[in-house]
């Protein structure tokens, strides 16, 4: 009975953190295109508490799991990323659009809805064997996670999990990431 109770508490400890958080996240609708509601975190990196619950609750999950290297998506991957290597005293690698690192690069392409894109990461910015966490704001379609999990891969490392403040399930991005752990701490689905 104590454990039933104990799996209650945390469930729904979790689910107040998460309806806290989902409320610090501003929804802009038609942005950047007509029908795409724009999930816009910055009113949550402006909320002290909120920022500091998201980091908090992100090292908490993350402190056991022997972790060599946080991985941050540009952007704003780069914000939580940073702020957890930070936390877990680890190294932080940035995936970044092409052109923009200065060293020697690996580069991954994608697919967008309309084309392609790509990203790039220093081709020395990975060990063989190390364990790497991958760190977003944000799921939708999945693509740039999947060509961020190959550039650590192509490097020789291994992906301990994909980590999103936010999930948006209705677009299918954790489908891509079959056999990847995929972590999040908030869904807007079909809001």
């Amino acid at each position: 009975m104590d454990d039933n109770k104990n799996s209650e508490e945390f469930l729904n400890e979790k689910q107040k953190i998460a309806s806290h958080l989902k409320k610090a996240i501003r929804t802009i609708p038609h942005f950047p295109k007509q029908g795409v509601m724009f999930r816009d975190i910055t009113t949550l990196l402006q909320n002290p508490e909120a920022f500091k619950k998201t980091c908090d609750e992100l090292y908490k999950r993350y402190k056991d799991k022997k972790v060599d290297v946080v991985v941050g998506i540009e952007s704003r991957g780069f914000v939580f990323g940073a702020v957890l290597a930070y936390m877990l005293g680890v190294g932080f690698v940035p995936v970044r659009k092409p052109g923009k690192l200065p060293h020697k690069t690996i580069k991954e392409e994608y697919e967008l809805e309309y084309g392609k894109d790509a990203v790039e990461m220093h081709a020395d910015a990975i060990k063989k064997g190390q364990r790497a966490l991958i760190v977003d704001d944000l799921i939708a379609t999945g693509g740039t996670v999947c060509a961020t999990i190959k550039l650590v891969e192509r490097l020789g490392g291994k992906v301990v999990e994909c980590c999103f403040v936010i999930e948006l399930p209705e677009l299918k991005g954790r489908e891509k990431l079959k056999g990847y752990p995929v972590f999040k701490l908030v869904e807007f689905e079909g809001e």
